[in-house]
């Protein structure tokens, strides 16, 4: 059985996308968002490794993963998963840091919240963008408590990435960015892959993948999505499409 899959742009200021699925064999690759992922699990369990430390998403918990940090998916039991998720702009949280050492809290206030965000967002702007930021400002006493550490030193592989986020969707080849940060190519894709764990151009190609979606919930044609979100043509990316999602650009904007 195929990927079930339901996906739209809501009317609430700071959520890219509402997306809510059925999975049975298909897994994620590894890959990054350039959004944070707010994810519950309905049924089922899921398994993922985010920033090459393994953990699950229970359907009793709430998972939050950070943007710009690898993370991949996949089910624990062969009937598969269903989950719902919102994808927030990066600029609505702050905390990666704590967000990547614990993703999941278990916390049923919250849980309870998200779940009617989800019905609110169908029915009612006013509503949903009153519970979001409920939900955003709980989020937030989870990520900042008196403990978290303090970010580290940007390093080149830090300069790399916001120099590639800053040039989407047209980034610069490996040798015009290291002539740029005064690097040997190489050296940087070695510091970038040590850093976060995927090479620069799986990265590159997961924040075109964050810009097709956007383009095809705002209704544009895959060739045109394709184009705008920097992909040589439609088969480019529905080929990157249907390997993170299970199915085509095309199938996606008509859910």
């Amino acid at each position: 059985m195929g990927p079930e899959i339901e996906a739209w742009r809501p009317n609430v200021p700071g959520i890219h996308e509402v997306f809510h699925a059925r999975f049975t064999t298909h897994a994620y690759p590894s890959h990054t968002h350039d959004a944070w992922t707010l994810l519950i699990v309905d049924d089922g369990m899921v398994r993922y490794d985010l920033d090459r430390h393994e953990h699950g998403a229970l359907r009793d918990e709430v998972t939050l993963l950070p943007p710009g940090v690898p993370h991949d998916g996949r089910s624990v039991r062969p009937e598969g998963f269903r989950k719902r998720v919102l994808y927030l702009a990066s600029e609505t949280l702050t905390g990666v840091g704590a967000a990547v050492d614990h993703p999941s809290v278990r916390d049923p206030l919250l849980r309870h919240r998200i779940h009617q965000l989800h019905q609110a967002v169908r029915t009612d702007d006013l509503e949903a963008q009153s519970r979001f930021a409920l939900i955003r400002d709980r989020l937030h006493q989870h990520l900042h408590t008196p403990e978290t550490p303090q970010p580290a030193k940007a390093t080149v592989a830090h300069h790399l990435r916001d120099l590639l986020d800053a040039r989407l969707p047209d980034t610069p080849t490996l040798d015009e960015a290291a002539a740029m940060l005064n690097a040997h190519p190489v050296s940087l894709v070695r510091a970038f892959s040590r850093e976060f764990g995927i090479p620069p151009h799986r990265y590159v190609t997961g924040r075109r993948l964050d810009l097709a979606r956007r383009h095809l919930l705002a209704g544009h044609p895959a060739a045109e999505a394709a184009t705008l979100a920097g992909f040589y043509d439609q088969a480019h990316l529905t080929r990157h499409f249907t390997k993170l999602l299970g199915i085509g650009p095309a199938s996606y904007a008509a859910t």
